[in-house]
Parts: structure tokens; C-alpha cells; sequence
């Protein structure tokens, strides 16, 4: 064997010692990389999550928000609708009182015509007339009825402002103190809504209080 192929054959081993070192530092070199790019993959999946998980909480108050102004619109909804009704309930109910009140005079000159006649002979042509205002006043008074119209006389009973005006106070040894002793116009309620006041005279009472004070005991 030639020198040559004696130095030949000692570098071959040489090199590829020298090629299987080189290789393994490559393999070292690449999981390290490889490990530190795996690192920032994990900590990029940890801040997804995080604002992931901010973007759901802030998602879910909006929603709570959205849900309680979405119950206060209906709330608001169901107010207005309501009170609606409740005006187009009393539109129905008090729509005629205008016409009530026009009507009322009409009421009142029967019955004075009615108190007038009473005092008339009962036979020949006035029995007739007062007949027919009898049936008159009567057909009207059923028709108020109906209308839900209520007459309000009040003799005898205790004087109250809200229903009551007082035209004056009569002193009385017979009637109680505060006591509607004469009416001198009738008043009238729509629908339990006064549509107008009685006019009344009311007892004082007895001037020094012991008439009344005797009967009592």
C-alpha cells in the first residue's frame, strides 16, 4: 500500500466523525429552537385565553345590560298601555257629561212644575197636564238611570263639603247641628264622579246647645 492511500484512508474516518459530530450539534441546535418556539406558542395560547376570557365576561354584561333595559321598556310599555286603557275607560264613561249637564236644568223645571202643581185641583184639563209631566219626569229619570246618573238629595243627612253646597246656616232647636235641613237644588253624580253639588241649607243647631242636649238625654 502507497502512502497516499494509507493518508486517505486515515482522513475518511476522520471525516465522518467530524460530519457525525456536526450533525448532532444541528439536532441539538434545532430542539433547542424548536423548544423555544414551542415556549412562545404556549404563551401566545395563554393570552388568547385570558382576552378570551375578558371578551366573555364583557359580553355577558352587555348582554345583563341589554336584558334590564329591555325589561324596563317593556315595563314602560305595559305602564303606557295602561293608562291608555284607563283613559279610554273613562272617555267612555264620562264622554256624556257635558251633555248630562246641559240636560239637568231640563230635570230640575219638571220637578218645580211638578211641586207647582201639586196644589192644583186634581180634576179637568190641569190632571191631564199634570199627569203628563208626571210621566214625563219619570221617562227622564229612568234615562239617567241608565246613563248611570245619580240624583244626590241629601235632606236629613250630615253635610259634606265634597258632595254639598252650602247656600247658608240656619240656627235649628230640631235638627242637629251640621245637618242638611233643606235642599234647594238637587246635585247629581256620572259614574260616582259628581258632575254638581247639591245645594243645601244646614243646621247650626240650637243657639246655646241645650234643645238639642235635651232630646238626647
Amino acid at each position: 500500500m502507497s502512502a497516499d492511500e494509507s493518508k486517505t484512508q486515515t482522513e475518511e474516518p476522520v471525516n465522518e466523525t467530524q460530519d457525525v459530530e456536526a450533525e448532532a450539534t444541528e439536532q441539538e441546535e434545532s430542539s433547542v429552537e424548536q423548544e423555544g418556539t414551542d415556549e412562545q406558542d404556549i404563551s401566545s395560547e395563554d393570552v388568547s385565553v385570558e382576552e378570551l376570557v375578558a371578551q366573555l365576561q364583557a359580553s355577558q354584561e352587555e348582554i345583563e345590560k341589554l336584558k334590564e333595559a329591555l325589561l324596563r321598556a317593556e315595563a314602560e310599555t305595559q305602564n303606557v298601555r295602561r293608562r291608555a286603557e284607563k283613559d279610554v275607560q273613562a272617555a267612555h264613561k264620562y264622554s256624556q257629561e257635558k251633555l248630562v249637564k246641559e240636560l239637568l236644568p231640563v230635570k230640575d223645571n219638571l220637578e218645580r212644575a211638578l211641586e207647582a202643581g201639586a196644589d192644583l185641583d186634581d180634576q179637568g184639563p190641569a190632571k191631564a197636564i199634570l199627569e203628563g209631566v208626571e210621566l214625563t219626569d219619570k221617562s227622564f229619570s229612568d234615562t239617567l238611570v241608565k246613563a248611570s246618573v245619580v240624583a244626590l238629595n241629601p235632606i236629613g243627612e250630615t253635610f259634606d263639603p265634597q258632595q254639598h253646597q252650602a247656600m247658608s246656616m240656619v240656627p235649628s232647636e230640631e235638627v242637629p247641628a251640621n245637618t242638611v235641613m233643606t235642599v234647594v237644588q238637587k246635585g247629581y253624580t256620572l259614574n260616582d264622579r259628581l258632575i254638581r253639588p247639591a245645594m243645601v241649607m244646614v243646621s247650626k243647631g240650637s243657639p246655646d246647645g241645650q234643645a238639642n242636649i235635651d232630646e238626647t238625654a
